[in-house]
């Protein structure tokens, strides 16, 4: 059964990790999906599916998130699904490491993509979201609700999310929900921010990382991308998570048990 039968979605931070494995089962469950990457190349296994389509820019950018809602309600006469996605990691940089430019510029480019972004793509996508009476999802993280998941820039960008969610909540709705998955650690690409010399570092390039990260999991383990899409696909559905809003979803293999 396709849960996500014609649903209009908008999936920022679609050319990897967690974005990508969100298109192909969003597709798979019969949505039309609009990616938001920032190489088209990215996005080149799904071109050719009769609906889906992309925008290339930079979530940072206002521009970005307004040509991608007016692409997707020019394409598919409105839209039903805003997941902002894309996000960055300081892989666990300590504030007493940091110079203090790092530190200065660090915060802004991090608060930027992982907290400023989610606030432009929800100003963009709303008029279209209250008309359809959608839904906006954000993707955060365990560092959301409990420290270790990250350095200090990370851990205060998702705690301010955190609070994003809930009072865009508040003031979107009846009409939209706001809403959000939060992930614990996962076998992605995600990359870090030049201010910190991160830009070229993914996460999953250090497999030993990863292995000492999935010892400290209930379930044994660090996931894959794709075991968080069932909680987004449930989020996006129209009759699945009707009552749901402004919370925050955790999928951690049990992490966050033991907080």
């Amino acid at each position: 059964m396709h849960m996500l039968l014609n649903r209009r979605v908008i999936v920022t931070g679609a050319g990897s990790g967690i974005g990508k494995a969100i298109v192909k089962r969003f597709l798979n469950e019969g949505a039309h999906v609009l990616g938001v990457v920032r190489k088209a190349e990215q996005v080149d296994e799904f071109t050719d599916h009769d609906e889906f389509c992309y925008v290339v820019g930079d979530v940072n950018n206002y521009s970005t998130n307004e040509i991608a809602v007016i692409t997707a309600i020019e394409k598919w006469g409105g839209l039903d699904v805003m997941i902002a996605n894309a996000g960055v990691w300081d892989f666990f940089k300590k504030l007493q490491k940091m110079s203090a430019k790092e530190l200065e510029d660090g915060f802004s480019q991090i608060m930027s993509t992982n907290v400023r972004a989610v606030l432009m793509a929800a100003h963009a996508s709303y008029p279209a979201l209250n008309e359809s009476k959608g839904a906006l999802i954000t993707t955060g993280s365990n560092a959301c609700f409990r420290p270790g998941g990250g350095g200090p820039l990370y851990t205060a960008s998702k705690y301010a999310l955190r609070g994003v969610v809930g009072q865009l909540a508040l003031d979107f709705a009846p009409n939209v929900r706001v809403s959000g998955v939060a992930p614990g650690a996962t076998d992605t690409p995600i990359s870090g921010i030049d201010a910190l010399n991160q830009r070229q570092k993914s996460m999953n390039q250090d497999r030993e990382r990863l292995e000492s990260m999935g010892q400290h999991i209930p379930l044994g383990r660090i996931s894959s991308p794709e075991e968080h899409t069932d909680l987004y696909v449930t989020l996006a559905s129209e009759n699945g998570a009707r009552y749901i809003t402004g919370t925050i979803l955790i999928s951690d293999g049990g992490l966050s048990a033991g907080a």
